[in-house]
């Protein structure tokens, strides 16, 4: 069944989450910024399928990344020509096989630096959201990310207009926004009335990677939070009323840590689920995924850029992308829409950045992710007068180990078992032996 069959996307009577109808839709993304530009229609197929099976369910594009004449691209060279006819129709096909394969396409109308260049501006956005609207319209798996690796404050006369005009067109379309890197939607546009999503941006750099001497560092009066991706999340929900609120652009995987040096390590799975985990238990509605080959579609032609090392055909099969969907379904298992970060339920005292215990929890359950496989002990004494399993959740495999009954306990004290490979990242699940 279709996502859409059950209703048309909206927000969640607390603000905080996504629906469809009655039924919770987790927002599990990937980004594909230059699938539309760059991949046939049998390549897109490969891609989109591969993805479906491995529990996306939105993919991020950009309908416009660059424009004939522009200056040199962030991404590498696109393939085709998107002035011609033919481009539009061979983006029409693409929207329709993602529809038919029950995705979700979170299109951006153009990347920001078009923005930037002048090249969209107050003048003429009505007009480009009036054909975006005549032709997309009546589809029913479109999500509009506004944005674009861009500060909002670049584009203050431009986005607002465009979002007004779009929620017009399309009431029941929802809208997002993707900012410049380290920096929040909710930093300019949180009160617009046509932003339905707020979007973060958290990667790529490590906790002592602030100031590079790079076009993407932060101006000082934005926060860094280095690798602390939670802390976007709980900077959006001082926001009133609340709004959902995800992780559009992590730190993806095989890309450098820091993003321009290629003699830098890379993010590798491990870093994926670390960033997911966190930010999904500090409350946010879903998180994106990416990868470096991926993400540009790259196909092998000498023309990539961040240290790019495959071609994206190899890199959709790296086992971070296959990771993702546990955390989804583990979210699925219970009531997460009407849970809550629960940091408070830590007796054992917070600790920080790689050795942080995230918690997340409802009336009958607590899930709790362990980063570096640390001892914790957990006040679990308000759930008392529920029956309660504890297991191990492997976040890799997604497997379900049983650890024991803690019905009636006041507190809990755990370590998990040492991986032999690799990070040791676990998720303890206390949950009703009734779910």
């Amino acid at each position: 069944m279709k996502y859409w069959e059950n209703g048309v996307l909206q927000v969640s009577e607390n603000g905080k989450y996504l629906t469809n109808g009655e039924q919770p839709f987790f927002w599990l993304g990937d980004t594909a910024w230059l699938m539309l530009q760059q991949c046939s229609l049998e390549e897109t197929k490969i891609y989109l399928k591969n993805r479906k099976e491995k529990g996306f369910n939105v993919i991020q594009s950009t309908l416009i990344h660059r424009m004939p004449g522009e200056g040199t691209s962030s991404l590498a060279t696109v393939k085709k020509d998107i002035m011609t006819e033919e481009y539009w129709l061979h983006c029409d096909k693409v929207i329709k096989m993602a529809e038919e394969l029950g995705l979700y396409m979170g299109l951006l109308p153009t990347w920001g630096s078009i923005v930037k260049a002048k090249i969209l501006t107050a003048d003429n956005v009505e007009r480009y959201a009036n054909f975006l609207g005549e032709r997309y319209g009546h589809c029913s798996n479109i999500i509009w990310i506004l944005g674009g690796d861009i500060r909002g404050s670049d584009g203050l006369d431009v986005y607002p207009k465009f979002g007004r005009r779009l929620k017009e067109l399309m009431p029941d379309k929802l809208i997002a926004y993707h900012p410049f890197g380290r920096t929040a939607s909710s930093q300019w546009f949180h009160h617009e009335d046509w932003l339905d999503i707020n979007m973060f941006q958290s990667g790529h750099r490590r906790y002592n990677q602030a100031s590079l001497g790079e076009w993407d560092d932060n101006a000082h009066k934005e926060e860094f939070f280095g690798e602390d991706s939670w802390r976007y999340v709980e900077r959006d929900y001082t926001y009133q009323p609340a709004k959902p609120t995800l992780d559009g652009e992590p730190s993806y995987e095989q890309i450098p840590q820091g993003l321009h040096d290629p003699s830098q390590p890379y993010w590798q799975a491990c870093d994926v689920r670390r960033y997911a985990y966190w930010s999904v238990f500090q409350g946010a509605a879903g998180h994106t995924y990416g990868n470096n080959a991926v993400q540009q579609c790259y196909i092998g032609d000498g023309n990539g850029n961040y240290g790019v090392k495959e071609v994206w055909q190899d890199a959709i099969h790296h086992e971070g992308a296959g990771h993702l969907q546990h955390l989804k379904n583990l979210m699925l298992s219970v009531d997460y829409i009407n849970g809550r970060a629960a940091e408070e339920l830590l007796l054992s005292g917070q600790k920080e950045k790689y050795e942080r215990i995230a918690i997340f929890a409802g009336h009958n359950f607590i899930f709790c992710y362990d980063y570096m496989g640390c001892e914790f002990t957990l006040d679990i004494s308000a759930y008392r007068g529920v029956s309660l399993d504890a297991y191990w959740f492997e976040p890799v495999s997604g497997v379900y180990s049983y650890l024991q009954e803690v019905t009636g306990l006041d507190k809990l004290t755990v370590k998990p078992v040492a991986k032999y490979v690799g990070q040791n990242d676990w998720v303890l699940v206390i949950k009703s032996c009734e779910i």
